[in-house]
C-alpha cells in the first residue's frame, strides 16, 4: 500500500489558535517532515476557500498557492490536491498553472480534479451553483482540455461549457512516460468522486487514479461500477490506481483514541462552533474506518487492500499541534502494509 498525507491548511479548522504569521511555517515544517520520511509518497492539500463544518473567518490557505510553495520546500514527495474543483478556474488557465508547478517541483505534481460540491463558497465567490449535471459536464470537458494541453502543447475544444481555440501550454509538464501511468495525461490525473453514472465514467476514460468511498462496502461497490465502465469502453481497470481518503484517529489504547477525539473537539469549540457542531464533527470522525489502535487500523486497511485499495491518503486532524499520532502510524501501521 502507498501512503499520502494531508498537511493542515485551515480548511478543517486545523490551524485554529496558531497566529496567521506562523501558519505557513507550520504547514511547511509538516510538509518537510513528510518529505524526509520515505514511507510518505505524497503530500496533499484541499481546494477550498471557506472553512468546514461552517464558513468562518478562520484561515483557509489557497490550494494552488500552496502547491507552488510546497514545490520549493520539498524535494522528494509528490504533491497533490484532493481535489481541485474544475469550475473554480478556467481549465486552460489551470492546465497552465499545473504545468508550471510541475516544472517548479521537478515533475512531482499529481492533479486531483472533481466537479465540486461546497455550495456556500461557490455562491460567495460569484460562481453561482450550477446543477450537478452541468458541473459534471464541465469536469468532462475540462479533463479533455488538460490532456490536450499537457500531451500536445495546445488545446482546441468547441464544448458546451468551454470554447478553446489553440490554447498553448509551454513549457510542457516535465512528466511523461517516466512516471507510471502518466503517459495518458502528461500529469497523473486523479478523478475524485463516486458518482456512478458520470464521475466514474469520466474516471474510466481519463483517470490514472481514482479516489472514492473508503469504507470496505462502499469501496467494493464503487470498484464494481468502475469496472463496468472500463469494460464498456475497453479499458483495463488495472491501469487505474484506486485510492481513498482516511481521517486517522489512532492511539496506543482505546483510551488514547478517546483523548485524541476530545482534543479535536476542543479545537472545534475554540474555533467558536457550538457544542452540537463539535459533537457532529467528532461523531463523523469516530465513524471512520481508520479509527482505533494500530492493530485495529492495520486490520481495516488490510481488508481494503485486499479489495483493491492500494493508495491511502491520510488526514490527522491534530497534526498542527501534536504529531504523536503520525509517529504512531508511521511506526506501527505503515510497515505492516507497505
Amino acid at each position: 500500500m502507498r501512503f499520502g498525507i494531508f498537511v493542515p491548511q485551515g480548511w478543517r479548522m486545523d490551524l485554529v489558535g496558531i497566529d496567521p504569521q506562523d501558519q505557513w511555517g507550520v504547514i511547511a515544517d509538516l510538509a518537510r517532515r513528510a518529505d524526509d520520511h520515505d514511507a510518505w509518497e505524497s503530500i496533499w492539500v484541499y481546494d477550498h476557500f471557506h472553512t468546514v463544518p461552517e464558513p468562518s473567518e478562520h484561515a483557509t490557505h489557497e490550494a494552488w498557492s500552496l502547491m507552488s510553495a510546497l514545490a520549493v520546500v520539498t524535494f522528494r514527495a509528490r504533491l497533490g490536491q484532493m481535489c481541485t474543483c474544475m469550475s473554480y478556474r478556467e481549465p486552460t488557465y489551470l492546465a497552465k498553472v499545473a504545468a508550471t508547478v510541475d516544472a517548479i517541483s521537478a515533475g512531482r505534481l499529481d492533479m486531483g480534479i472533481g466537479a465540486g460540491w461546497y455550495e456556500h463558497e461557490w455562491r460567495a465567490y460569484g460562481y453561482g451553483f450550477p446543477s450537478a449535471g452541468e458541473r459534471l459536464a464541465r469536469l468532462r470537458e475540462g479533463v479533455e482540455i488538460f490532456r490536450q494541453m499537457w500531451t500536445t502543447g495546445s488545446a482546441t475544444l468547441d464544448g458546451e461549457h468551454y470554447q478553446v481555440d489553440g490554447a498553448l501550454c509551454h513549457p510542457q509538464p516535465l512528466q511523461g512516460t517516466s512516471h507510471a501511468g502518466s503517459a495518458r495525461n502528461g500529469i497523473p490525473l486523479w478523478v475524485a468522486g463516486g458518482g456512478e453514472r458520470k464521475t466514474l465514467r469520466i474516471a474510466a476514460e481519463y483517470a490514472d487514479y481514482t479516489n472514492f468511498d473508503g469504507s470496505l462496502e462502499g469501496f467494493r461497490h464503487k470498484s464494481q461500477v468502475l469496472a463496468g465502465h472500463c469494460a464498456d469502453i475497453g479499458r483495463d481497470m488495472d491501469e487505474i490506481v484506486r485510492s481513498a481518503n482516511y481521517n486517522v484517529v489512532i492511539g496506543s489504547t482505546e483510551a488514547e483514541v478517546e483523548d485524541r477525539l476530545a482534543m479535536i473537539r476542543g479545537k472545534v469549540l475554540e474555533a467558536g462552533l457550538s457544542d452540537a457542531k463539535a459533537d457532529e464533527v467528532v461523531a463523523g470522525l469516530r465513524a471512520g474506518p481508520a479509527v482505533g489502535t494500530p492493530e485495529q487500523v492495520v486490520e481495516t486497511l488490510r481488508e481494503l487492500q485486499d479489495a483493491g485499495m492500494t493508495y491511502a491518503v491520510t488526514y490527522f486532524a491534530e497534526a498542527a499541534y501534536d504529531i504523536s499520532a503520525i509517529e504512531l502510524f508511521e511506526h506501527e501501521v505503515m510497515p505492516e502494509l507497505r
